[in-house]
């Protein structure tokens, strides 16, 4: 099985529309963009009114195996009643920075990073045709060589204690900025922050969570109440429940297992599904790879932002009826040529993903 990371809701924000940065995983506020940054006002517009879309769930996701540590998820939503049941009115935008063996190019295909020029092949083409300049022991200057020696023993030096302290591959974990955002007509949700659980199943009537011991409610209460008509030894379990879907069964176990879950994340994993079909993700838009399971919203979610709804707040989810809302994401996470093409360059590219809305179709 999958590993699973579990989002759960940890400290209220002190203000709702207080800054953070795009390294900050939360739900509601407002969206926390790198700060050199670019994003078309069309990308946060809904698409079916044009109003200023409202920060949902702001995930940081980098991905180890493919080296890419500065990437975002932004999930996004309008904020009019009207607008907001309608799955056209979601938006779910990637955000990550571009290095030059990244981008895609014009034909659709991700750029290999061998084939571009590189110092290397620029070496290797050259050998053998670059002759070394002859000197002569008129030109020889020993005192001068012995300078540009200590010279470049000094610059090497002191570029090692400057970089000695960073850590290009460690995720950056930086402090909240308490400070308001700049535009206060962006539409906010409340504000709340998630620390991660990695969800503990196996199948069976106990489960831990990250506070207590939870046993399943249900499951005892049908044990006992039944006992009498169940073979001995027979078990109740949710998939083997008489005239019950069992998809949306084993989607409830899970969910009650971890009630104040209000993501799960799984990259290249699993969807936990609560209806037998599932549509297909589709391709990326930039680079025609398949799209693959990232994350999903679980409706604890909407019940949080509910409940915590004051002055704070200019729109409260009150008509949302989604169990949970499943997110497609490149399995190549890759970047759109925006850089220029110049070597060693990098730039912040933005793409939007797939997003699948499963209802609770007793509402």
């Amino acid at each position: 099985m999958e590993e699973v990371h579990l989002g759960l809701p940890g400290p209220w924000a002190e203000d709702y529309r207080e800054k953070a940065d795009h390294y900050t995983t939360k739900i509601g506020g407002v969206p926390d963009w790198p700060t050199d940054i670019s994003i078309e006002p069309e990308s946060l517009q809904c698409s079916l009114c044009g109003t200023k879309l409202c920060l949902v769930a702001q995930v940081y996701a980098p991905v180890a195996k493919l080296n890419i540590e500065e990437r975002t998820i932004y999930v996004l939503v309008c904020p009019t009643p009207k607008c907001g049941p309608n799955p056209q009115s979601w938006k779910v935008l990637r955000v990550q920075k571009c290095h030059s063996d990244m981008k895609t190019d014009v034909s659709g295909d991700a750029l290999d990073p061998s084939s571009g020029p590189t110092s290397t092949s620029f070496s290797e083409e050259n050998n053998g045709k670059i002759k070394s300049p002859e000197i002569s022991d008129d030109d020889f200057d020993l005192d001068a060589l012995a300078e540009a020696l200590e010279q470049a023993a000094t610059l090497a030096s002191n570029s090692k204690k400057q970089n000695k302290p960073k850590r290009s591959n460690a995720p950056i974990k930086r402090p909240v900025i308490k400070e308001k955002a700049g535009d206060p007509s962006i539409p906010v949700l409340p504000c709340f922050y998630i620390y991660y659980d990695k969800e503990q199943y196996g199948g069976k009537s106990t489960v831990a969570s990250s506070s207590n011991e939870l046993v399943l409610a249900k499951e005892i209460a049908d044990t006992e109440n039944d006992e009498e008509e169940k073979w001995e030894g027979e078990k109740y379990e949710y998939d083997k429940a008489i005239g019950a879907d069992r998809t949306f069964l084993k989607f409830k176990k899970r969910l009650d297992a971890y009630p104040q879950q209000c993501f799960r994340y799984s990259y290249g994993g699993k969807p936990l599904s609560a209806a037998t079909k599932l549509q297909d993700a589709g391709m990326c838009r930039l680079c025609g790879s398949p799209r693959q399971y990232e994350l999903q919203l679980m409706s604890p979610l909407s019940y949080f932002l509910h409940e915590a709804g004051n002055d704070s707040s200019n729109y409260a989810a009150n008509n949302w009826t989604w169990l949970t809302l499943i997110i497609y994401t490149c399995s190549k996470s890759c970047c759109a040529s925006s850089c220029g093409g110049k070597p060693h360059s990098c730039c912040w590219g933005v793409a939007e993903e797939e997003m699948m809305i499963q209802e609770d179709e007793a509402l």
